[in-house]
């Protein structure tokens, strides 16, 4: 199989650390907020009047305003993005909610998108309402991957947003136990 370079046709290139112009950034978080305001209450049904292509075209003009949204550590976008009614799946999951999810995802958005380290997407592929991508976060100094994954989300375009999504992460580094876990491991052994 040929190799191909999945943003050929996108409107920014998020497959590599690569970071993008000022003024294309300022214009994707802007974009990303138009797209948020067409959101409709309930999901829109799939018609002739909005249908598959289009809904993966919408689709395809949204990506890019996600990724610099998260590089950015925008998560008041980021958790805009879902509709109220979100299933978000994943290990330490379900989520049932835009809060549910967002009170979860605040977490991995705070490492993801930390100082010294940019996140990327070499893979992204798209079908109707299905976007599927496998990301990295790279360290900037020391080349190093700290955190990986994978995640479906099907987005039913600008007038309905992502209200399902389902995610793998492996985080290598900045994974910290609560203090109340770490309180087994330093007890003493009973006798």
């Amino acid at each position: 199989m040929q190799r191909f370079n999945y943003y050929k046709n996108l409107l920014a290139d998020y497959s590599k650390p690569d970071l993008i112009s000022n003024e294309l950034a300022v214009k994707l978080l802007n974009d990303a907020e138009v797209y948020i305001s067409l959101h409709e209450e309930t999901l829109p049904q799939i018609t002739t009047n909005y249908n598959l292509v289009q809904i993966e075209r919408e689709n395809k003009d949204w990506w890019s305003t996600h990724c610099e949204a998260w590089r950015q550590g925008r998560g008041d976008i980021l958790a805009k993005e879902y509709t109220d009614g979100l299933v978000y799946l994943c290990a330490d999951g379900p989520f049932y909610s835009r809060t549910a999810a967002k009170h979860r995802e605040e977490h991995w958005w705070a490492i993801t998108a930390q100082p010294g380290v940019t996140m990327s997407w070499p893979i992204v592929m798209f079908h109707d309402e299905v976007v599927y991508t496998e990301w990295c976060c790279i360290d900037n100094e020391v080349n190093e991957t700290i955190a990986k994954g994978n995640e479906t989300i099907l987005r039913r375009g600008h007038r309905g947003g992502c209200y399902l999504k389902s995610a793998h992460l492996d985080f290598s580094r900045d994974v910290y136990a609560p203090n109340e876990f770490l309180y087994w491991l330093r007890r003493e052994p009973e006798t």
